[in-house]
């Protein structure tokens, strides 16, 4: 029996970031993977993994009937050649497009809903296109996982996918022992850090508009964002970023491979977001021991526990947003820090790598030999 597995996301940079626990118990379990993304410079880092390589016409933005047929037809040509066992989507594109050739060649899909994105933000008639879609594409899918039980319900309500098809698991998951505990150092005037790209539908303008409120009342408060703008339809215009930063109330620090040394020196890690799967810069927070702040949506409400390992505030909303950090601000030191490590402690019952690997192994083994495992019951 073929044991090649294709995975597929909106880019290698996905795979490479998200999925690196995943493909290495995958590949060390005795499976063979081949990515099917859009070119981009972390096509190298997927091949350094020990995995093959094939480019398809994806554009991650917006829908196009004529690029997405064409990216069907890709998808359609590489499972003729590759006859692989099994296909694992990531993103909406691969969820959508690459499932509807699998399901052509009678290959299985798994299908991982990481979020509902900007079609689900985006007004009616995207989000009406979308879900017929999905309902076309996950409509023989061996398994979808979803990263929060609200995104999951939303979709069996509009008969999207079936209920015992599809389950819930902790997002990607995060690597407990790379984003290892750094609790925070008892500073009098707390950092906030926030942590994403520049879109709308991420709060980054909440953000900005929150941390003038909190400067005028704890002057000593250092804000900070990590991430940039791109190009996307939601995305801030660069002459907006432009204006902040010479504004000088929030710190920006640009974008990063390697977001820890950040966390590091960070109380407190904030995502006022729309709407999320299961939002990775709160997850890697958490491990981190660092209090969260996050709008009260799904996915964010799915991670901070209120007034355990951080607060909540209405989505949309700045004067909320500066009220939850204002609080935090004036507690103890102590308080903050003891914050942090609860966080820490939620991450390792509920949010670790394994806990995911588990999940695909499972789904896997309905349809494929299972890999190895070792004593502990952990993928080798």
């Amino acid at each position: 029996m073929s044991r090649l597995l294709v995975l597929s996301a909106n880019s290698a940079w996905n795979l490479v970031n998200f999925r690196r626990g995943l493909i290495r118990a995958l590949l060390t379990g005795g499976y063979s993977i081949v990515a099917l993304v859009p070119p981009d410079d972390a096509n190298s880092g997927l091949e350094q993994m020990g995995i093959s390589v094939r480019t398809v016409p994806m554009s991650p933005r917006g829908i196009s009937p004529l690029s997405d047929l064409r990216l069907l037809l890709s998808y359609k040509k590489h499972f003729k050649d590759l006859r692989p066992a099994a296909f694992l989507g990531f993103t909406a594109k691969p969820n959508i497009y690459g499932s509807i050739a699998a399901r052509r060649r009678r290959i299985p899909v798994i299908a991982n809903v990481t979020g509902l994105g900007t079609g689900f933000l985006s007004g009616r008639m995207l989000e009406f296109v979308q879900s017929r879609l999905y309902r076309i594409a996950l409509a023989d899918a061996t398994k979808v996982l979803f990263h929060n039980p609200e995104d999951r319900d939303l979709f069996l309500s509009n008969g999207l996918v079936k209920a015992a098809r599809s389950e819930v698991i902790p997002g990607s998951g995060v690597d407990l022992e790379y984003f290892d505990v750094r609790p925070s150092a008892g500073n009098v005037e707390p950092v906030f850090l926030f942590i994403g790209r520049f879109l709308k539908d991420k709060g980054i303008v909440e953000f900005v508009e929150a941390a003038r409120q909190v400067k005028k009342e704890r002057p000593g408060v250092r804000l900070r964002a990590l991430g940039s703008a791109e190009f996307h339809p939601r995305s801030v215009p660069a002459e907006l970023v432009a204006q902040w930063q010479q504004e000088g109330v929030v710190e920006f620090l640009g974008s990063t491979d390697d977001v820890r040394p950040f966390i590091a020196q960070a109380d407190c890690v904030v995502l006022p977001s729309y709407r999320e799967g299961l939002p990775r810069a709160l997850l890697e927070a958490s491990a981190m021991a660092k209090a969260v702040i996050g709008s009260d949506v799904p996915g964010c409400r799915h991670v901070v526990d209120e007034e355990v390992t951080g607060f909540l505030c209405a989505p949309r909303s700045a004067p909320s947003l500066a009220s939850v950090m204002i609080r935090f601000a004036n507690l103890s030191p102590d308080r903050r820090v003891s914050m942090g490590l609860e966080a820490r402690r939620r991450a390792e019952r509920q949010f670790g790598e394994q806990r995911v690997i588990k999940s695909y192994i499972a789904a896997l083994g309905t349809m494929l030999p299972e890999p190895r495992s070792n004593d502990n019951g952990l993928v080798l």
